[in-house]
Order: C-alpha cells, then sequence, then structure tokens
C-alpha cells in the first residue's frame, strides 16, 4: 500500500505561524511522525507541500495511474476556495482523507465550508499534528476495506 501526503499553502511555516491556533509543531515534525507510524502500519509513503495551486493540482493529477492507493491531504486555504484542486481530486479517482490543523468550525465563517469534504473518504479536523495521524490511520483503514471488498 503506497500512501501520498499532500500539504497546502502556509503549512511548510507551522510552528512560526499563528502558534495559538497552529501549535509549535512543524511540518518536518508532522512529516516524521508520518514516516513512523506508516511503517508501523506496513505503508509506504511520500509527503509532499507547495504554497502553489497549480503544483498541487500538478501533484494529484501525477497519481493517475501510478502506484499510489490513497492520498492524505491538508489543502489549507485551497480546501475553501479551489474548484481545480477538487476537479483534480475528482479526476485521479483515488480515496482521500481531508485534514486540517485546526477546528475550522471555530474560526471564520468562510472556513466552514471546503470543496473537499463532500467526496472525501472522510475528514479530520481540530486535533492539531494529530489531525495528520488519525488521518493517516482512517485512510489505510478505508484501503483495507476496499481491497477485502476486491
Amino acid at each position: 500500500m503506497r500512501i501520498l501526503c499532500i500539504t497546502g499553502p502556509n503549512l511548510n511555516l507551522l510552528g512560526l505561524r499563528e502558534t495559538g491556533i497552529y501549535g509549535k509543531v512543524t511540518l518536518a515534525d508532522i512529516t516524521k511522525l508520518l514516516e513512523h507510524l506508516a511503517k508501523n502500519l506496513s505503508v509506504d509513503f511520500d509527503s509532499y507541500q507547495s504554497n502553489h495551486e497549480g503544483e498541487l493540482v500538478d501533484k494529484v493529477q501525477q497519481c493517475l495511474g501510478s502506484n499510489y492507493d490513497g492520498i492524505l491531504i491538508n489543502p489549507g486555504a485551497y480546501g475553501h476556495t479551489s474548484i481545480a484542486l477538487r476537479d483534480a481530486l475528482k479526476a485521479v479517482s483515488l480515496p482521500f482523507v481531508e485534514v486540517h490543523v485546526s477546528n475550522v468550525y471555530a474560526r471564520e465563517e468562510f472556513r466552514h465550508k471546503t470543496y473537499l469534504s463532500d467526496f472525501a473518504s472522510g475528514v479530520v479536523i481540530g486535533f492539531g499534528p494529530n489531525s495528520y495521524l488519525l488521518g493517516l490511520r482512517g485512510l489505510v483503514e478505508v484501503l483495507h476495506e476496499i481491497t477485502n471488498r476486491a
């Protein structure tokens, strides 16, 4: 099983940016935790971060016909604005879990809706860096269920 973690804009600043909302854990720290968890779950794991919408769309599209089984994605602000990212995820038709570090429902109203959550396999929000870990566990479970049905 192979999973790609895609992380969107400004999340490269985790640990520095608005620590009252996002905490002091860095994206590098989260990636290390994910790699460790993936190893324990016997999953191959790759990660990618970009601040650019088109690069995120390109990365999602590269999953089409690849050997990735699923995507863990924190789209950041693009979750609330990017129809292009939505269309790319629909086009590749891979199971994905959307994660957010903060509780988007406890924040500004424009963050209460994402363009991805209605067709995601699952959504994990508000658990800080653990949102990623919970999302990875959930995605692996979804992929196991798919494999067992086949």
